[in-house]
Formats: C-alpha cells, sequence, structure tokens
C-alpha cells in the first residue's frame, strides 16, 4: 500500500512540475495573443486612413524619425505620397490641411491637447502653459501671462530688442567682419535670441554676446538631450518614469553648472528675488506681469524656463533659414537694397546707433514684410507635430471619418507648402507671392501662414514680440554687411527636435559703404 502511495505522490509531483513549467508559458502565450489583438484592433480604428504600412501596428517608425531628426520632412513625404491626412501611428495622424488644422484649433472646436504635450514639460515634475492640457487651467495661465506678453507692461520694449541687435551688430562688426573672419552665424543667432528673450523676461541679457561665447554649454547641451527627450512626445509614459524619485536624481539641477540645469538655477535665483520681501523688486519687465497677475513662484519659473528655451530658438531658426535665403537667391538680395535705397536706408543712415522702428518696418518696407513671411512660410520655425485629440463621438472631415481619442498633428512643411494656398510653386522661396496676389488669396495665405504660430486659443503667446525681433533685424545686418556662404554645397547643418537644431553655417561679410 505504501509502495502505490509512493508513486501515486510522484506522479503528482511530476505533474505539478509539468504545470509550474507551463505557467510561464502560458502567460507569454497570453501576452503575445494580448499584443496581437491590440495591435489588430489599434489597426483596424484607422485602417481607412493611408500611411506607412509599419507606422499602422507600432510606434517604431515614428521615434525613430524622431530620433534622427527627420520626422518634419518624414511627415511632409507622407502627406505628400498618401494626402492631406495619413497615418503615421497605431493611433497617430498627421494632416498638411490647412482648414483641418484651424478647424481643430478654433477656439469653440471640442479637440484637445494630446499627451504629446507632455513632451513639453521642460521639468517633468511641473507643468508650463505649453504642456498644461486641461482647457481652464491652460485659460487661467495665459490669461494671467498675456498683458506681460504683449508689451503693454513691459517698459522699453522695443529698445530693448534695438540694444540687443546693436549688440549682435557690434559682435559681427568689430570681432570678424573687419578683421576678415568667417563665422558661425547659427551661433551668433542665438546668442541674440537667448540675450533679447532674457533682457525682455527679467531686465538682463544672459551675456551670449558680450562674451561670445555657448555659456555653460547650454546651446551644445540642448542639441545633444533634446532629440531623446522629444521620445517623451511619442511615448509620453516615459515622463511618468523621469518624475519617479529613482529618476528625478538623473534630471538637470538648478545646482549643474552646465546646461538647462544652469539656466534653471539662474532662472529660479531670479525668481526668488521677485517673491522677496521688498516690493522694488518688482520691476515692469515681462516676469515683474506675470508676477503681478497671480503667477506663483513655482509658475514663474517653469514659465521663465520655456520662455528660453521655446522662444529663443525658435526666432533664432527664422533669421537664419530666412538670411540663408536672402543672400543665396540674388533677385531676393538685389529687391531688398532697392527698397533700402528707396526708403534712405543705407549703411550710415539711420546712423550706426540707431536700429529701424517696428513701425517704419512694418508701413515702410513691404517688400522686407514679404520676405519675413515667405521665411516663415518655406521653413517654419515650429515642425513639431503637437497634436490635438479627436472629440468625443469622432469627426468627419472632407469624407473622411476621425476616430474619437485619435491624434491629429500639424505637417509643418506640408501645410506650408500647400499648393491651393500658394498655388503651383509653393516649394520655392518667392516673397513677390505676398505682393502681387489678389486680395482673396493673400486673406487664404495669411490664414495659412497664421497657423506657424498655432491659432485661437493656443495661439503662440510670444507671437508679437518675435515678428517685432524679425521686423528689426534683417533690416539692420543687410545695411551693413554683405554676407557670402563659404560653402554652398552644404550651407547649414539642421535638424528636427519639434524645434529646429541648426549649426555651422559659415559666413564671411563685408562691411557695405
Amino acid at each position: 500500500m505504501g509502495a502505490i502511495t509512493e508513486v501515486a505522490l510522484t506522479h503528482v509531483r511530476k505533474i505539478g512540475l509539468g504545470l509550474a513549467r507551463l505557467i510561464p508559458v502560458a502567460l507569454v502565450l497570453l501576452l503575445a495573443l494580448y499584443l496581437i489583438v491590440s495591435t489588430l484592433r489599434q489597426y483596424c480604428r484607422l485602417r481607412h486612413i493611408p500611411g506607412p504600412f509599419w507606422s499602422a501596428i507600432s510606434k517604431w517608425w515614428l521615434a525613430w524619425s524622431e530620433t534622427q531628426g527627420n520626422l518634419y520632412l518624414d511627415v511632409y513625404k507622407v502627406t505628400q505620397r498618401y494626402g492631406p491626412i495619413a497615418r503615421i501611428g497605431p493611433n497617430e495622424l498627421v494632416t498638411s490641411d490647412p482648414y483641418l488644422i484651424k478647424h481643430m484649433t478654433n477656439v469653440r472646436s471640442g479637440y484637445q491637447r494630446s499627451e504629446y504635450f507632455y513632451g513639453m514639460r521642460f521639468d517633468p515634475t511641473k507643468d508650463n502653459v505649453l504642456s498644461t492640457r486641461d482647457d481652464n487651467a491652460h485659460t487661467k495661465l495665459r490669461t494671467k501671462m498675456a498683458m506681460g506678453y504683449s508689451g503693454k507692461e513691459v517698459d522699453n520694449l522695443e529698445p530693448i530688442i534695438d540694444r540687443n541687435i546693436l549688440a549682435l551688430i557690434h559682435l559681427l562688426e568689430t570681432q570678424y567682419i573687419l578683421p576678415g573672419k568667417p563665422f558661425d552665424f547659427a551661433r551668433k543667432a542665438q546668442f541674440f535670441t537667448l540675450d533679447a528673450i532674457s533682457d525682455i523676461s527679467y531686465g538682463k541679457p544672459f551675456g551670449f554676446l558680450a562674451n561670445d561665447t555657448d555659456l555653460y554649454s547650454y546651446i551644445a547641451t540642448i542639441e545633444e538631450q533634446l532629440p531623446t527627450i522629444m521620445l517623451t512626445t511619442v511615448y509620453p509614459w516615459i515622463v511618468d518614469v523621469l518624475s519617479s524619485p529613482l529618476f528625478k536624481r538623473l534630471l538637470p539641477s538648478d545646482k549643474d553648472l552646465i546646461g538647462l540645469g544652469r539656466i534653471r538655477g539662474i532662472v529660479k535665483g531670479i525668481v526668488a528675488e521677485r517673491f522677496g520681501p521688498d516690493p522694488k523688486t518688482q520691476k515692469r519687465d515681462m516676469l515683474g506681469s506675470f508676477v503681478r497677475h497671480g503667477l506663483t513662484q513655482e509658475e514663474a519659473e517653469s514659465e521663465v524656463i520655456m520662455q528660453i528655451l521655446a522662444g529663443s530658438d525658435t526666432t533664432a531658426t527664422a533669421i537664419r533659414s530666412t538670411i540663408l535665403r536672402i543672400i543665396t537667391n540674388p533677385l531676393v538680395f538685389s529687391r531688398i537694397h532697392t527698397e533700402l535705397a528707396s526708403a534712405g536706408i543705407s549703411a550710415t543712415n539711420p546712423p550706426p546707433s540707431e536700429v529701424i522702428s517696428d513701425h517704419d518696418s512694418r508701413t515702410k518696407l513691404p517688400y522686407i514684410q514679404a520676405v519675413i513671411k515667405e521665411g516663415l512660410r518655406i521653413h517654419p520655425p515650429v515642425a513639431g507635430l503637437t497634436s490635438k485629440s479627436v472629440p468625443k463621438g469622432g469627426d468627419t472631415w472632407k469624407g473622411v471619418y476621425l476616430p474619437e481619442g485619435a491624434k491629429v498633428g500639424f505637417g509643418a512643411f506640408g501645410v506650408m507648402r500647400n499648393r491651393q494656398a500658394f498655388g503651383d510653386d509653393a516649394d520655392e522661396f518667392r516673397p513677390e507671392r505676398w505682393l502681387n496676389s489678389t486680395t482673396e488669396k493673400l486673406k487664404e495665405m495669411e490664414m495659412t501662414l497664421d497657423l506657424a504660430f498655432s491659432n485661437g486659443r493656443w495661439q503662440c503667446l510670444g507671437r508679437n514680440v518675435a515678428l517685432m525681433e524679425l521686423n528689426k533685424v534683417f533690416v539692420e545686418i543687410l545695411r551693413r554687411f554683405d554676407l557670402v556662404v563659404l560653402d554652398p554645397t552644404r550651407p547649414m547643418k539642421t535638424a528636427n527636435a519639434g524645434i529646429f537644431l541648426q549649426s555651422e553655417f559659415w559666413l564671411r561679410g563685408y562691411k557695405r559703404d
């Protein structure tokens, strides 16, 4: 009897061991089945919208393109091949239709910011006006900041921009043009925008121009790290991981000596002074306006950091890409100088110590205005997807059904090269289109171009400040200097991580008589 029992127990043990070995296999099979079913469901949900095959079943296509700095061109090619609404991910779409973008971003639109915007948290633990997805919270933040961005509560806004333009001119002339040395204009343009935005924001430039160097290796660090950081727009869950205590210590710290952490440290110190006991610290600059209208100390820190990172890079991109197209296009270059001469603007008039007013640039130099618009159109500074989520119940656009919760991204280069809006030569840099079009066509082009600054409740708060800088800087550089690209076959190194990372734009300059 005991022998029989022992044999039975042995069989039971063998069966138990067999089952124990099967459990991991079963779990793997269940996980594989779940992944197959969920992938099929995602695929079927948007199967009626064309796009690259692999993008329909995985985000790897999107992630790879993002980390390589080519997403802005890849999605443009997708819309060129598959149409104005195309699929670029399991739940991700992109559009080159300006009217759909306007429809999504209208004030009364039911579309919301998607999880893409978690990647706009430059501190993973804190939101800013760019990353905030809740409409009510976003509106409250914008209201507190609107007067500061409008310039109405910033003393001497235009003179602040003027003195930073003069600092740029002085650097170029004394250190490079008169000595006959080539220079990387990509860096100098960003030195200018970084100094200008810090001067406008809290009354003191960082000093990039004065020192003629990448202070704290800030630009180099951003160029190195931003493509990886932007993976959070593809995989938003990374933000939660980075916010955890385990990874938080690896993030930039305000105690760092270089990079974004060093800039954060400077900003944190300046903001702390404004919230101190002495009311005299409240200056009439942009930060002072934010504080007066109710921003908390933590909110002020986040917003100023966002201004510096997003505001300086975008305006620098507009300056660099437009200058490149001006100096490599003899017809545009010649017509600019003809207009400047007709307006009495030369190397010495206005005097070298003066900068053209924003009003005069807008009203007396129509061709310059056309060049600025065409520069923003042909190379929109913000080329991230900035996706919006389709509202509850879904939406239908021109016969295409957009399911609830699908993310629809902004294909910036496709929108700005839309042939219906800009004509068959939309791929060409041709400022004349802004001067020779009918009133109706001009209205359509203006509406489309405005989307470069977003639209409605999400329109860029810094739009007017950026345009004021552009209205001045091209006039002041071009009336003083002739610029030549050193290597026309490779004029500038460009990559994109939502915003453009441009470098090695080597020029040689000559002083105009």
